[in-house]
């Protein structure tokens, strides 16, 4: 702002030098066009569904495959049929066949009609089965799956669907109750979690009644021990004590060692959850041979009873690579079963016209391009998927000959050298993939490992010394189990050093537990 004192001199110039400012900044905001060199990492749609397809496990990808199939016309699976080993024979047989057909239609018919008028009753018995009067026909028969029948799916005729919930309530259909004891009964199911514990208590239920209906404890009691005698045995259960008694009271009088469990397990099972045995032994007044079968009987007990009872069906791994040793030698493929071959429609194909520029000839251009793009990716994943595989028993190979005490330390990189890849691809390839081995079904993350220095200036990897540690569980004595400072220095003197916090850290993930709780009876 320009003060009022300024001369008309001074008030020219800065109006001058405003208006240059003016035009350099017009002049800089004018459209101009520039040549620059510069690099830039693009992922092309092939590659991005490569990579997709690549980290996809098996089931997924059985998916995607069958997504494919039945959106893109060009796709279809490789189907082989294999013809009959002499044709001649068969039409030879064929015609043999429709000639005694032919002569014995007569004898046929004549045969029906009679064993029809003298064997079917015009009216059957209000009160009999169709069993009673026909004999069980072939489609019966058939029902029930021959020995050698390979399609035969035990379970999915088997499997169940219903919860515990429900389980429940089809047995309480099938129980005469009045219509009170029947609400009662219902509540306590509603409060019964999926482990079969009975999770409502009695002063719950008697206050859920209002006063037109009051009901006292005695009854609700009555109803629970009605409905404690439903199956699976064991359910309605308020504690685990209550639970393991109702499932040895149930057991036939002349069962061994019933009593002797009762006593146990009624009385004392606060030691037994301690294994104080001596103490046990001390106020049972049981000798240790008795002892130990009364405790062979409860350990054949439930004490999640309503876990047997699922609506969730069990899943299968499917293996994604096969190693097997033939001949001394070991061999890595992949499982052909895991996805059907695909191929482009060559009847499809050949409608395609190279100049024609239609919407009909459009659509067939671009699908046939994804379905070649889609099969590129498929074949570009196995491959990928087995040499990564390959590379892994290569380098694992003592692992495969001797046990996971031989397991070496192996990372991403390791593997991402060997194959001249990225650790991302090494990471997606190995995940949610399994490999079948003589050993076992294992996930390809398996196989990786960090390490732990030796003594010896070497390198053991954490799964052996998972494996070391399980073993010496394995053969410990019962009665004196080692600490995790005690296997941290057995451990020591095989070279390997290890905390005894980190044999407690690979001791849980292997779900074995302390050497308080491991203490038995033997």
């Amino acid at each position: 702002m320009l003060k009022q004192y300024s001369s008309p001199k001074l008030l020219t110039y800065n109006a001058k030098h405003i208006v240059c400012r003016l035009g350099d900044y017009q002049r800089s905001m004018k459209a101009s066009l520039q040549l620059k060199m510069g690099q830039q990492l693009t992922m092309t749609p092939q590659l991005q569904q490569a990579i997709r397809l690549l980290q996809l496990s098996t089931l997924d990808l059985q998916q995607e495959i069958q997504e494919a199939l039945d959106s893109n016309p060009m796709l279809e699976t490789e189907e082989h049929d294999e013809a009959p080993a002499s044709d001649t024979s068969n039409d030879n047989q064929l015609n043999k066949e429709t000639s005694e057909s032919s002569s014995q239609d007569s004898d046929s018919a004549e045969v029906d009609e009679q064993w029809s008028n003298e064997q079917l009753p015009e009216d059957l018995p209000v009160d009999s089965q169709w069993e009673d009067t026909y004999q069980a026909t072939a489609s019966t028969a058939s029902s029930a799956a021959p020995v050698g029948d390979d399609d035969f799916d035990y379970d999915s005729r088997h499997a169940t669907t219903d919860d515990l919930q429900d389980h429940l309530l089809w047995q309480l259909n099938l129980t005469p109750m009045s219509e009170l004891d029947r609400d009662i009964a219902i509540m306590l199911i509603d409060g019964t979690d999926s482990d079969g514990y009975l999770h409502t208590s009695i002063d719950d239920v008697v206050s859920a009644f209002d006063a037109e209906h009051e009901i006292e404890q005695e009854e609700v009691m009555a109803v629970l021990h009605r409905l404690q005698q439903f199956e699976p045995t064991g359910v309605f259960a308020r504690d685990l004590r209550e639970c393991l008694l109702l499932q040895l009271r149930q057991l036939p009088q002349d069962t061994p060692w019933r009593a002797q469990a009762i006593q146990v397990i009624d009385e004392h099972i606060e030691l037994l959850g301690s294994r104080d045995y001596a103490t046990l032994m001390r106020k049972t007044r049981l000798k240790e041979d008795d002892l130990k079968a009364a405790l062979r009987l409860i350990k054949e007990l439930n004490p999640k009873p309503g876990a047997s009872i699922s609506p969730e069906q069990a899943e299968y791994v499917v293996p994604d690579v096969i190693v097997r040793q033939i001949r001394g030698e070991w061999r890595v493929e992949l499982n052909p079963d895991i996805a059907p071959k695909l191929r482009v429609n060559a009847d499809y194909a050949a409608l395609v016209k190279r100049s024609d520029s239609s919407a009909d000839n459009t659509f067939l251009k671009d699908h046939l391009q994804e379905a070649r793009w889609f099969i590129k990716s498929l074949q570009s994943r196995n491959d990928t998927l087995l040499r990564v595989a390959t590379k892994i028993v290569e380098y694992q190979i003592e692992f495969f000959e001797q046990g996971e005490e031989a397991m070496k330390p192996l990372v991403l990189h390791d593997i991402a050298e060997a194959v001249d890849m990225h650790e991302s691809t090494i990471s997606r390839v190995t995940t949610q993939k399994y490999m079948h081995t003589p050993r076992g079904v294992f996930e390809l993350k398996y196989f990786f490992s960090s390490h732990v220095s030796t003594d010896s200036g070497g390198e053991c990897s954490s799964t052996a010394i998972r494996a070391m540690i399980k073993k010496l569980i394995a053969e410990e004595n019962a009665r004196k189990p080692l600490s995790d400072n005690k296997i941290a220095t057995l451990l020591g003197d095989k070279g390997i050093k290890v905390a005894r916090r980190t044999v407690a850290k690979y001791r849980e993930a292997m779900l074995i537990p302390p050497s308080n709780e491991r203490k038995q009876l033997v």
